[in-house]
């Protein structure tokens, strides 16, 4: 039975490798799978999902306002498709997590996200409160702070190395930019004390 499942967490837990994994092992078992990502995160190259543990693979790209449901149809037209994986999952819209939902419940195929659950300032992305909201199942991926606690915030550094409160939800980057950090230290970075 198709779901719609979400693997969330903070920064560097490592839901690209996972995605990449999943998809191998499909494609192992003589199973077609159909990876897609962020089109305007390019950090490992344009219609490319890549872990810093240095393996990658290409992938189809959405557009903020791209027709998932359709993009899915179109797909499953052209041959049979065992799962659906979707990294940087923050980035979906609502409407496009409910067209993935839809795809699920109409098309019949597993459709796997891979993204932030929370911004730089605590805050849920729209794609994933959606998946929150409408995923059939939820698996946190686990990463930890430099204390050792479970890392559950994300940190985003400033030229000065400091954090920042304020900006733009989506900036795209990576450790030069990022941290991920439990609850308490996250509060002493932001000075929430």
């Amino acid at each position: 039975m198709a779901k719609l499942y979400f693997h969330y967490s903070t920064m560097n837990a490592g839901k690209s490798t996972l995605l990449l994994q999943a998809s191998h092992n499909y494609r192992e078992g003589g199973m077609a799978t159909y990876l897609i990502t962020a089109q305007f995160d390019r950090r490992a190259g344009e219609g490319r999902i890549a872990s810093r543990i240095g393996i990658g693979e290409p992938a189809d790209t959405f557009a903020p306002d791209e027709d998932l449901y359709a993009k899915l149809q179109s797909r499953y037209a052209k041959g049979q498709v065992a799962c659906v994986f979707i990294d940087e999952a923050q980035f979906l819209s609502k409407p496009q997590v409910w067209q993935l939902a839809r795809a699920v419940d109409d098309l019949g195929v597993p459709v796997m996200c891979y993204g932030l659950r929370v911004d730089f300032q605590g805050n849920l992305f729209p794609g994933s409160a959606a998946l929150l909201a409408w995923a059939d199942e939820m698996r946190e991926v686990r990463t930890i702070c430099h204390c050792g606690k479970k890392a559950t915030m994300v940190m985003r550094r400033g030229p000065d190395g400091l954090a920042l409160k304020e900006g733009e939800q989506v900036q795209i980057g990576g450790n030069e930019t990022y941290v991920s950090l439990c609850r308490r230290h996250w509060r002493a970075a932001v000075d929430d004390v």
